[in-house]
């Protein structure tokens, strides 16, 4: 079908946020690739920020990075874990880059004097995004981020129902996702919330095609049947969706209640039977409660919510999968750790992640974890500014006591990590960091070199401070080596500690690129020297 008209699916949601549309729009994206369709996906948010980087970790996840050097929403990373594709700028669109487009276009007289609207001209542009994005595919999904009814996200909810409209009928079908609250004093699931979501959504100009509703447990038949009645779906196209034990779970629980086929007849795409096996596969590893357990203590700074360091918590877990174990994460407060309460705070740990994060507070606590790794021979993995604080770490321990980041210390002596040159000056916070895909060589004879099994890799970058090449000299006498450079030799990307069981960090962010049935050799090595 590529060249043709791509088909559209839309998915909202309706009630209330964290609904779960990321996880749902994922998981058709899996279901339809697995009926042979080449399939895009794409998240629209509402928010007037113009990248996702410098939103709080704490209040909305994770800040995920494409291979192109996006800054977006986490429901990204569920993309491309749940379909295995890597996604690209053009899958993110956000109202603070979108405005910013349209006013840029206005001072520059693109309008020629016209009054400048949310309707057609903002509208316009998010239109004119999606179909970019949409080109050359069999399918194309976009996610509305938020809920059906919110101020902000008006436009974009307008702005597909016109897509609707010029595509046609059948190049474009809706999926509503809601939620039944469940009321312990009458016992039952209370369809009331998701008859009123689908009412805002048929007031919007939007009929939905598909919904999916959401609840703690399985609803029973008539619950579909007084969905269907009063929301104008029909009883095929009710799609009920229970808490499940993993979330890799959910294609299957879709697929089992006939979400591919039924999308497959509404929009006319011819397409085989999903074949799920190998993700029947990965769902049987996830929930084996036989396995063996290994505990890895996670030292973090965002405690807020377990979303903040999604993509590290999923490529664990994968390589747990992939080891036939399973992995026990203790979540551990960095501001807790102090020299004396380092022994008890990692008391049981098999091994320690210190995952990647910005500002100074409590990275004197994570210094101290990587320290404690070190000297007590615990395995260790280090991403970003776990890499950083190892190096620190090392550094002091050999005596060069005052080690520190620029980032934490301006004015600190000895700075071992500093700022990169070509970003000193700028004052600016957004976007001024190593965004993206970089590679790096791995060096002969290296941890890293045994764990990849291969001379260079490219592995997605966010970071603004680089380790100081004036120091370089020094890494062995203080206990570390050079794993991995730049191409051009002038970066330093991984480092390792010879004769320690397993202490590998990196400058980079590899758990962007870890699927499950598919661990991502960093975690993999890791893991696996925990058995």
């Amino acid at each position: 079908m590529s060249g043709k008209q791509p088909k559209y699916i839309f998915v909202t949601g309706g009630v209330l946020s964290g609904v779960g549309k990321g996880i749902t729009a994922a998981s058709i994206g899996n279901i339809l690739k697995a009926r042979g369709l080449s399939v895009n996906i794409q998240k629209c948010d509402p928010y007037l920020n113009v990248d996702a980087g410098t939103l709080n970790p704490g209040e909305h996840g994770e800040c995920f990075v494409t291979v192109d050097g996006a800054e977006t929403d986490l429901d990204l990373g569920h993309y491309e874990r749940f379909m295995d594709i890597e996604l690209k700028q053009s899958s993110a669109v956000i109202s603070g880059s979108v405005m910013s487009e349209v006013i840029a276009d206005e001072r520059a007289g693109k309008y020629l004097g016209k009054t400048v609207q949310i309707i057609p001209h903002v509208t316009n542009v998010i239109i004119e995004r999606i179909k970019k994005a949409a080109e050359g595919f069999d399918v194309h999904i976009v996610e509305i981020g938020g809920t059906v009814g919110d101020y902000e996200g008006l436009s974009f909810v307008e702005a597909i129902r016109e897509l609707s409209v010029q595509v046609g009928r059948d190049n474009a079908a809706f999926v509503h996702v809601v939620y039944l609250p469940f009321l312990g004093a009458s016992k039952e699931l209370k369809t009331k919330p998701a008859q009123n979501a689908v009412r805002d959504l048929r007031g919007l100009g939007i009929v939905p095609d598909v919904l999916v509703a959401r609840s703690e447990e399985d609803a029973e038949s008539d619950v579909v049947e007084k969905l269907s009645l009063f929301s104008g779906v029909p009883k095929e196209a009710v799609i009920t969706l229970p808490n499940a034990e993993t979330i890799y779970e959910v294609p299957l629980t879709l697929q089992r209640r006939g979400i591919g086929q039924v999308l497959a007849d509404r929009l006319n795409v011819a397409s085989s039977t999903a074949d799920l096996k190998d993700w029947e596969k990965i769902v049987q590893k996830a929930k084996d409660t036989n396995a063996p357990t290994v505990n890895v203590g996670v030292v973090a700074k965002y405690l807020n919510n377990e979303d903040t360091y999604m993509s590290v918590f999923e490529a664990l877990m994968s390589a747990g999968w992939a080891n036939d174990v399973q992995v026990n994460l203790e979540w551990i407060d960095a501001e807790e750790i102090s020299q004396d309460t380092v022994a008890e705070k990692l008391k049981g740990v098999d091994g320690i992640v210190v995952p990647g994060g910005f500002g100074e507070r409590g990275v004197e606590g994570m210094i101290i974890a990587a320290t404690y790794a070190m000297r007590e021979k615990i395995p260790y993995l280090g991403i970003c500014l776990g890499l950083q604080v190892a190096v620190i770490a090392a550094a002091r321990g050999a005596g060069v006591v005052a080690a520190n980041s620029t980032e934490f210390d301006v004015g600190t002596k000895e700075p071992v990590i500093s700022t990169m040159e070509d970003q000193k000056g700028k004052e600016a916070t957004g976007g001024t960091m190593r965004l993206g895909d970089y590679e790096t060589i791995i060096q002969k004879d290296t941890l890293a070199e045994k764990v990849y099994g291969a001379n260079s890799v490219f592995e997605r970058h966010r970071h603004r401070y680089e380790c100081n090449n004036d120091y370089r000299d020094q890494y062995e006498s203080w206990g570390i080596r050079i794993a991995g450079l730049s191409p051009d030799g002038n970066l330093v990307e991984m480092i390792d500690a010879p004769g320690h069981p397993f202490f590998l960090a990196a400058q980079s962010h590899p758990e962007f690129d870890s699927r499950p049935g598919k661990p991502w050799p960093f975690f993999n090595g890791f893991i696996a020297s925990l058995k």
